[in-house]
């Protein structure tokens, strides 16, 4: 991009090529202005006068690139050897500026390398990054990026360096000073007419043209097993590969649509680097790509790379729109008029001595004012003055007179340069007369060339009819390619989807085994949970009437005394909620409530009316409770514990009291809460339910005797009442009464 001393690269080139060719049709300093819209205006002379005095007067801010002016001597080197080539065929009749800009792109953010900031050394400020922008020509610029008007080579190549010295860099395996962003110097050229007379810009805006020329340096490619990258580096080398992977894919979309006639969308927005030069690719400009290849054996594969990508993109053309002319003014006016000032100079030098530029005539009007007699004071100063107007009056007749002698040598000149004018054409008529002579002889030169060009273009034809031909026939069997690979990328894929619908299969008649036999495994784990249950209940039941066998066979026997009926109503009525009545000479038995475990707290008893007393020997009692039918917030705010009865019908058909305990707590928007702590469960067993199964050491009784005695044990056996807590919340506990013998 740079070159090196004495032999400079791609960016000396170009800035010595442009200002080799506009270097005499510069316009002055500050008659085009940017704008911040991507376009240029064009200013009155005046407006640019004061534009240049306001930068010659303006302090130069202190940067870290202020105090360096000079261009180093390697650098002018790069400058200085070079072929001093310009374009031929530029437009006199226009005048021309160009202005410069640098940016790079890091990490797919864009940053102006040509912005000055402040230097603080303790906190130096970090630059910003851009933003793209469509302007109304649809094309893509960097808004509020620095761009500097240059007049020469060196002070635009000045400018570049000092961009150059903040480009990111770094040291890797591979390279000492690594590119770790793609850098884009572009220069715009702006073109105005002239006017009619060639001496100023025109002031229409729709006569300015703006170009553009970018040149662009693109970080290599990177493998992090070669670069060893970790950290910062891996991401800026993940970055810069996306990048170039992007622009590779624009253009074998851009391929891909030429080749075969298809419309898909470029995926330019992927990257900041395709999206900024959208428009070149599209047809606005040219693209011209020069790859950089290492020869050494390592770099073999990447070499290969890269020439592969160098030969898709030869064959990537889009179509360009026509430029169009400028304006429609006569050309050669800037040439005509100063050989006009030339010739009248000349005349004037014969006649009357040397004038040159606006000076000397201006001293050549101020000599003939001095001719002149001055004119009298016309100041009356008395009535009867009479030497005033006389006076006034031969003062402007000799002045009248000089004015006519002026007019008269004026007519003079008028009619010898008419008269010089035509001698001049005369003398341009021969000389056009020769060259008409030259230009037949031409002509018939080119007539012949014409006729070989013709029979070249016959031939030609033919040989394009053979390749139009050659191109069908590859056309044809690239078409049965594509289709061939279609089909088979199809059957490939419907193979794929058939043995991924095997496996999927495979996989969900292996879950419904696993799962059918998990299923059986547990259908078999409880039928012998519920036959090992059985039999511990028959086991149970059979030591139970042993053991009331024996009590009955060891007790002396006496006559039973027949209950009253209303006790054997009561019973028939109640068979598990009423106790045994009393021995004789024994007190009654007197029903006492069981204190609950906090009765210290206060508590809100909440007993729903569809509860039914139970009658049981152990009841529930909290002393100092609030007992509701429905928890209201009023209760709950005076107390600090909560306890709900809730009763449902058991498995065996007995009625089962849960005593559901909770505490009280104030919550954020000064309601109250109720967190549920354990639940206690009261349950009444008769003894013809569920028998404890008693120790296996005593011997079973005879099936005849238990099933005598079983009777009169169960008439009087007590009632046993279970209270257990919730399985989750704590250990529970149970209480049984025993059954007491009846003296007789």
């Amino acid at each position: 991009m740079t070159g090196s001393p004495g032999d400079g690269g791609l960016l000396p080139r170009c800035l010595d090529m442009i200002f080799n060719s506009i270097g005499p049709f510069q316009a002055k300093r500050f008659v085009f202005k940017l704008d911040d819209k991507n376009g240029v205006d064009v200013q009155c002379e005046v407006d640019a006068l004061l534009e240049r005095q306001k930068r010659d007067v303006m302090p130069v801010p202190k940067t870290p690139s202020g105090n360096r002016r000079q261009i180093d001597p390697e650098l002018a080197d790069m400058i200085s050897v070079q072929d001093h080539c310009k374009v031929e065929g530029v437009d006199e009749d226009n005048v021309y500026s160009a202005f410069v800009s640098y940016i790079e792109i890091y990490n797919n953010y864009i940053y102006d390398l040509l912005e000055e900031m402040p230097f603080d050394p303790i906190k130096p400020k970090l630059p910003q990054s851009r933003v793209l922008r469509e302007d109304q020509n649809h094309n893509m610029y960097v808004i509020g990026c620095t761009e500097l008007e240059v007049k020469s080579t060196e002070e635009a190549f000045e400018v570049f360096w000092r961009g150059q010295k903040k480009r990111r860099i770094a040291n890797t395996q591979l390279n000492r000073e690594s590119s770790r962003s793609h850098s884009v110097f572009m220069i715009k050229l702006a073109q105005a007419p002239l006017d009619a007379d060639g001496d100023n810009v025109l002031q229409e805006r729709e006569q300015i043209t703006l170009s553009q020329l970018s040149l662009v340096d693109l970080a290599g490619s990177e493998r992090n097993n070669r670069t060893k990258a970790e950290g910062n580096r891996l991401r800026e080398a993940g970055n810069i590969n996306q990048s170039l992977m992007t622009l590779r894919t624009c253009i074998e979309v851009l391929r891909e649509n030429q080749m075969y006639g298809t419309n898909k969308m470029v995926p330019y927005r992927d990257s900041k680097l395709t999206h900024l030069f959208k428009n070149y690719f599209d047809g606005e400009g040219k693209v011209r790509m020069i790859v950089c290849v290492n020869p050494k054996a390592e770099d073999y594969e990447e070499s290969m790379q890269v020439m592969r990508f160098a030969e898709m993109t030869q064959e990537v053309e889009v179509a360009r729109p026509v430029d169009k002319p400028l304006c429609g003014l006569t050309p050669g006016r800037r040439f005509k008029n100063q050989a006009f000032k030339d010739e009248l100079s000349r005349r004037l030098e014969v006649r009357g001595g040397p004038i040159n530029g606006e000076t000397e005539e201006q001293s050549v009007i101020e000599s003939l004012l001095q001719n002149f007699p001055p004119l009298p004071s016309c100041e009356l100063l008395d009535v009867n003055d009479d030497q005033t107007l006389p006076r006034l009056i031969e003062v402007l007749e000799k002045r009248q007179r000089m004015r006519q002698m002026l007019s008269e040598e004026f007519t003079k000149n008028v009619l010898a340069f008419k008269t010089m004018l035509q001698e001049f054409d005369s003398s341009t008529t021969a000389k056009e007369n020769y060259a008409l002579g030259k230009l037949t002889e031409k002509e018939k030169m080119i007539a012949g060339q014409k006729m070989e060009i013709e029979r070249l273009e016959k031939k030609t034809k033919t040989l394009e009819y053979k390749i139009e031909i050659l191109e069908k026939t590859t056309t044809i069997y690239e078409e049965d390619k594509r289709n061939l690979q279609q089909e088979l990328e199809s059957k490939s894929q419907k193979l794929q989807r058939q043995a991924s619908d095997k496996r999927r299969l495979e996989a969900r008649l292996q879950g419904m085994v696993t799962e059918t036999t998990m299923k059986w495994e547990k259908e078999c784990e409880r039928r012998v949970a519920a036959k090992q249950l059985e039999m511990q209940n028959k086991l149970w039941v059979k030591d139970e009437k042993l053991k009331q066998l024996k009590a009955i066979v060891t007790e002396p026997k006496t006559d039973k005394p027949e209950r009253p009926s209303r006790e054997k109503d009561r019973e028939k009525a109640f068979p598990r909620s009423v106790s045994p009545p009393p021995a004789p000479n024994v007190p009654p038995v007197r029903l006492r409530h069981r204190r609950s475990r906090s009765a210290g707290e206060r508590w809100v008893d909440h007993k729903p009316p569809s509860n039914v007393p139970t009658e049981t020997v152990m009841q529930p009692n909290v002393p100092h409770a609030i007992t509701v039918t429905a928890a209201n917030e009023k209760a709950l705010a005076k107390c600090d514990k909560y306890m709900l009865t809730h009763q449902e019908l058991a498995s065996d058909g007995e009625i089962e009291t849960k005593l559901i305990k909770g505490d009280v707590y104030k919550t954020r928007g000064g309601g109250q809460a109720v967190q549920f702590t354990e639940i206690e469960t009261l349950k009444q067993e008769s003894p013809t339910g569920r028998k404890r199964r008693s120790s296996p050491s005593s011997p079973p009784p005879p099936d005849d005797a238990a099933e005598s005695e079983w009777t009169d044990v169960e008439t009087r056996c007590s009632v046993a009442v279970e209270m257990r807590a919730g399985s989750n919340l704590g250990p529970g506990y149970q209480h049984h009464a025993q059954p007491k013998r009846r003296k007789p």
